[in-house]
């Protein structure tokens, strides 16, 4: 078994190449390291095409490039440690093959459907936090303007506990063509907004979409005059506003409680 042993070898500054988004979404890959997230995408099915370890766990890297065909790399301790973006490392990394951008909607076929809309959401814990609301919830997909962050971006596929490889995600150049593809689907488009309408008071029939704008600025104005509702989350204490990904989650819930 061959052990790369030194930081300057070319496979180590691939790897090492690839938490820069721009260069893996380039190479039409993902970088993901940890045990469970690895474990999460080959549940999946998404292509492996390096299995990666440090020595102590090249039977598991061995394992999963005998199953699936990848490439094996086993790394000494000091060159795993220049690939990860951990504090403490779990010894084991995959690059998989990037899952293609659904172009249509998916539809249940029930009229019961919910997606959740995303308008330049900068945060990755935000983001990785509401594709898995999606998937507890059931949603058709999250579908996100192109300034959102990177969905595989390692903060969001930790955060999403490996929902983003469940839930279709996709990718739309403004809030106005997400508006367009919804409402040639008959689906009526709810805003988050703080001067809207009560939510627990909401009359909200599905198929439904609801838009949650960006953590700083919220949702942009013809966003909001574009949606069939406009809701609000009543508050009794003294924030002004709730996190993001916590307003997203009480309007989701709410949401599938219609079905």
């Amino acid at each position: 078994m061959n052990v790369i042993t030194s930081k300057d070898n070319s496979k180590v500054k691939y790897l090492v190449s690839l938490h820069d988004r721009k260069t893996a979404a380039k190479a039409g890959v993902v970088f993901v390291e940890g045990v469970r997230i690895c474990e999460d995408a080959i549940k999946s099915g998404v292509e492996v095409i390096t299995a990666i370890a440090d020595e102590k766990h090249a039977s598991w890297a061995q394992d999963i490039a005998t199953k699936s065909g990848a490439d094996l790399l086993i790394l000494n301790d000091v060159c795993f440690k220049k690939i990860s973006s951990t504090v403490n490392p779990q010894g084991v990394a995959l690059v998989v093959k990037r899952p293609e951008s659904l172009k249509g909607i998916p539809l249940r076929g029930d009229g019961k459907d919910i997606f959740l809309c995303l308008e330049d959401i900068q945060d990755p814990g935000n983001l990785g936090t509401m594709i898995r609301l999606a998937d507890a919830f059931d949603f058709g997909a999250v579908i996100v303007t192109k300034n959102t962050a990177d969905r595989y971006n390692e903060k969001v596929i930790r955060s999403s506990m490996g929902s983003v490889w469940h839930v279709p995600v996709i990718e739309c150049e403004t809030s106005r063509d997400i508006i367009e593809m919804l409402h040639n689907q008959g689906i009526q488009l709810i805003a988050a907004e703080l001067h809207g309408d009560s939510l627990s008071k909401a009359n909200i029939e599905l198929p439904a979409a609801y838009f949650i704008g960006n953590e700083g600025n919220g949702l942009k104005q013809e966003t909001i005059d574009s949606c069939d509702f406009k809701v609000k989350i009543e508050m009794q204490g003294r924030a002004e506003s709730l996190n993001a990904a916590a307003a997203a989650s009480i309007i989701g819930y709410k949401l599938q409680e219609e079905r």
